[in-house]
Order: structure tokens, then C-alpha cells, then sequence
């Protein structure tokens, strides 16, 4: 996993929150939703099917996780999660919390408006508050 490199696309548009076992954990910078990447930390992979067996039982464990971190969010009803790569080939998974009267619902987050960056204090501030629900302990 030393020579990951994250897609200029996903760095573009994403801020890291944490390090999982085999992922990094990103929030899309769109304060519309709330909404977490998930970016296995594994070269030249664009598929789920190329993850090994242990692989994806931890992306499935790192999912799980953010699932859980996004229902207990306010407001959240449902979970969307999806790995499309049509424009980003590098495989990710994004983790959205929807609710009813959101901005997209209920249709899908992707191609609904443009994104609403965060004001930098607000990031930083979604930022602390992701790590924390994540609780990843620190990593060696």
C-alpha cells in the first residue's frame, strides 16, 4: 500500500478524515449531505472482484462502520451507498445519508447541482467530528 496514490479527482473533491486498516475514510467537501468515501488503499484496482478475500471482508468491516457513524447523524433516514467509477475508475465507495426533503431525494446524490463546499471552519470542524464517530484507534 506504500505507493497508493489518490485520484486527483477524489483528492479535488474530498478532505481525508482517517486512515481505516485498508482504507482511507474522505468526506466529500458538499455540505449538502452527509456523505464519506471510503478508498481502499490498493494500487491499480478498479473493481470490488480484485480485492483478495481478506480485502474486501475489511472494506466490508470499514463500510459497516461508516454506515453506522452516518445513522447516528441527525436527521438521517437512509443510507446510499454505491461505487460507481464511470468518471473515477479508482475503486471508492461512497457513503451518503439521505433523508426525505433533501436537496437530490429522491433521486441519487450524483449530477444533482453543484456542490456546496464548506466554509474552511465548518470543514475542519465536520472533520474533528467524523474522526471521532469513526473512532479509529491511532495507527501505528
Amino acid at each position: 500500500m506504500s505507493d497508493f496514490e489518490l485520484d486527483s479527482r477524489l483528492a479535488a473533491n474530498s478532505v481525508l478524515v482517517d486512515q481505516g486498516p485498508l482504507s482511507q475514510v474522505r468526506l466529500m467537501n458538499d455540505e449538502r449531505f452527509p456523505w464519506l468515501v471510503l478508498v481502499p488503499r490498493v494500487t491499480g484496482i478498479t473493481e470490488w472482484l480484485e480485492l483478495d478475500g481478506n480485502q474486501q471482508d475489511q472494506l466490508r468491516t470499514e463500510l459497516n462502520r461508516c454506515c453506522r457513524a452516518l445513522k447516528g447523524t441527525d436527521g438521517v433516514e437512509k443510507i446510499n451507498f454505491a461505487t460507481l467509477g464511470n468518471i473515477v475508475p479508482q475503486l471508492h465507495f461512497h457513503v451518503v445519508g439521505r433523508h426525505v426533503g433533501d436537496p437530490a431525494w429522491p433521486a441519487p446524490v450524483w449530477g444533482h447541482g453543484q456542490a456546496h463546499p464548506f466554509d474552511a471552519a465548518v470543514l475542519q470542524e465536520r472533520v474533528a467530528m467524523w474522526k471521532e464517530r469513526l473512532g479509529y484507534s491511532p495507527q501505528p
